[in-house]
């Protein structure tokens, strides 16, 4: 019934403002007589609240005080109250002053103004804050009311009570700020007390909480794991604030809460780079970034944008993808000229067009194909894609005089059991040799003296594993099968997985291709892996529903190339740390071997029709350690393939 009532009309507000106000001089009159009655002067009094409406009617009409709806009163309109009370009792005050000034008696003394003023602003205000309240208790009077607790006693959450205060549709009950901060237990704000995170338990024991808000923004990621447990045990519904960036001149709506996201909880704690000694080598560059309009190439670009080069080349085949990020980085106004470059890392000619027309000073290349099971079915595009792209863009590298190549590898190069993982090995072990035979030109390769070269490309290689939310990212799957209302599926109970966040592996590629000096893999730490299972169980409680029982979770069996876990190292590679210490360096042995004639043979079997199987037992023969799973190419693996005349590119990892 009470949402139903009109909002009442300006000149209706108007009238009750001066009606009030009037109301306030009289008062003020009669605390000025000491509330005697008898001595105020009719006359007098009458023809000062003449005078006061006049100038009232003037100063509000100026000041719009009747335009704001009441029941959504807020600091702003106190302002304009305030501005208009003022700016009234100051023309009182001169219109009484001339009046003495010229022999007249005095219209309004200067106690009086001053009582007025100060009475008037406060019944001004009080209606309003009585009437907003009133329409906010009827409209939730006999609604269910959500218990929340707000977790972080600082400012981003005594920020979230105020939202939520002043949301009308919110419909909630503040029960209580819970805070690490000891210092700041046993103390009440705005009537909220503020209670440790020991308290938890006996604070959902005591009533039923329905909602948790995380309010912290330096929140460790292993504490907000274990308050996620919590809350998902208790059936409790967690929401983050938004971080600062996001808030609209320094504010926030309750619109902008929302559902805490599994990328929230296998975040790890923030990483640290050397974001000087980068700085000093990119900027005013020219860089090249191949793959830029994938989730790994986009957010290099987007990283390296801090550090001011002159010019980034986003090189990529996907035109409608190219053409989003080519938008976005308008909309950002940057000082970088972001040039869009339409072509295939395959396409020799094209990218000899590209090196020619810019001589990038770094290349960072991203561009490859990732999806095991889609490689399986069409191996020659993998092997087109990211041996003979690699080849071709390291080769333009050393041609063009590149200052630094950085190539974006994979864990699933590791002892590798698809045609991807070892198209990727190969990859990694062609630029490995190049660099090696570029920094030792006194050195043979298979008999024959290499050349001098006048200067020398460094190459680095990075592996990683799994990106969150990349495309074709487990999670993005989960998500969607859950939405609809599931079944989720697994390929295997067993199955495990390393995550990274997207940037979190571009601040580390950024950092491992500054401080490297040349043929090195670097490897990131990549934390613990995750059960993919318990992956799709925690995202279905976050969703507020119950695995096996609201949504089904069904095992589809491994994918073909796919192996229960990955690996960063194979067994026979040691590490060396860096002064990061979440890079690491792999020990590799050099190949002596040229693998040139080798990759010739390799790329014409991909390009021929029908040539599958021999394309493949060539990679097996290259990457001895590559062992196929669970795909048509196992039979190979059973066949001798002259193992004692092959060029084994294990001494190479």
């Amino acid at each position: 019934m009470f949402r139903k009532i009109n909002i009442l009309p300006r000149w209706i507000i108007f009238l009750i403002d001066l009606g009030i106000c009037c109301f306030a001089l009289m008062f003020a009159y009669l605390i000025r007589v000491n509330l005697s009655v008898e001595a105020i002067n009719l006359k007098d009094l009458s023809g000062n609240l003449l005078i006061l409406v006049l100038i009232n009617s003037i100063v509000f009409i100026n000041f719009r005080t009747y335009a704001g709806i009441i029941r959504y009163t807020g600091v702003q309109d106190a302002l304009r109250i305030c501005y208009a009370i003022t700016m009234t009792t100051c023309v009182l005050f001169f219109i009484s002053l001339v009046a003495a000034n010229s022999g007249g008696a005095l219209v309004f003394s200067n106690v009086t103004l001053i009582i007025y003023a100060l009475f008037s602003f406060l019944f001004l205000i009080a209606y309003r804050v009585l009437v907003k309240y009133a329409f906010s208790y009827l409209r939730n009077y006999k609604m269910d009311r959500k218990n929340v607790i707000i977790y972080g006693a600082g400012e981003a959450g005594f920020a979230t009570k105020r939202v939520l205060e002043h949301d009308t549709t919110a419909n909630v009950n503040i029960v209580a700020f819970v805070d690490d901060d000891a210092r700041k237990v046993g103390k009440v704000v705005d009537g909220i007390r503020i209670y440790h995170t020991h308290d938890l338990q006996t604070l959902s024991m005591a009533q039923k909480i329905d909602e948790i808000i995380i309010a912290a923004f330096t929140l460790p990621p292993a504490k907000k794991n274990e308050l996620v447990d919590f809350c998902l045990d208790h059936a409790i519904r967690v929401l983050n604030v938004p971080p600062l960036e996001k808030w609209i001149n320094g504010q926030f709506s309750a619109r902008q809460l929302q559902a805490i996201k599994i990328e929230n909880l296998l975040e790890r704690d923030p990483i640290r780079i050397n974001n000087e000694e980068i700085a000093s080598q990119i900027s005013n560059k020219r860089i090249l970034v191949t793959g830029a309009a994938g989730s790994i190439g986009s957010e290099i670009v987007r990283q390296l944008l801090k550090f001011n080069p002159q010019t980034i080349v986003l090189c990529d085949q996907a035109e409608t993808p190219l053409h989003q990020l080519e938008l976005e980085l308008q909309d950002l106004k940057t000082s970088t000229n972001c040039v869009s470059f339409l072509g295939d890392v395959r396409n020799e000619k094209r990218m000899e067009e590209l090196f020619s027309l810019f001589e990038p000073h770094y290349v960072y290349h991203a561009a490859a194909y990732k999806h095991v099971p889609m490689m399986e079915l069409c191996p020659t595009e993998s092997i087109l894609t990211n041996v003979l792209g690699t080849k071709i863009i390291a080769d333009l590298s050393v041609k063009h005089q590149v200052q630094r190549f950085v190539m974006v590898s994979t864990d699933k190069a590791v002892n590798p059991t698809n045609v991807m993982g070892a198209s990727k090995r190969l990859a990694e072990a062609y630029v490995q040799q190049l660099h090696y035979k570029l920094s030792h030109p006194e050195l043979p390769v298979d008999g024959n003296a290499a050349q001098p070269q006048p200067f020398v490309t460094k190459f680095i290689t990075t592996r990683f594993g799994n990106v969150l939310g990349s495309n074709g990212s487990v999670m993005i799957r989960f998500k969607e099968q859950i939405e609809k209302g599931g079944p989720v599926t697994v390929t295997h109970p067993n199955i495990t997985r390393f995550f990274m966040t997207i940037t979190e592996a571009c601040q580390l590629v950024l950092e491992a291709g500054s401080m490297g000096k040349g043929g090195e893999i670097f490897v990131f730490d990549m934390g613990k892996p995750v059960a993919i299972v318990e992956l799709a169980k925690k995202m279905i409680r976050l969703y507020g529903l119950v695995p096996g029982i609201d949504i089904e979770i069904k095992y589809s069996g491994l994918r073909p190339g796919e192996k229960l876990y990955e690996e960063l190292l194979t067994d026979s590679e040691n590490t060396l740390p860096t002064y990061h210490e979440k890079i690491m360096i792999a020990k590799v042995r050099q190949q002596v071997h040229d693998l040139q004639v080798h990759f010739e043979e390799l790329i014409e079997l991909a390009r021929q029709k029908q040539g599958s199987m021999a394309m493949v037992a060539k990679m097996k023969q290259l990457v001895p350690e590559f062992v196929s799973n669970n795909s048509v190419f196992e039979s190979l693996d059973k066949k001798d393939t002259g193992a004692a005349s092959v060029v084994s590119i294990s001494k190479v990892s």
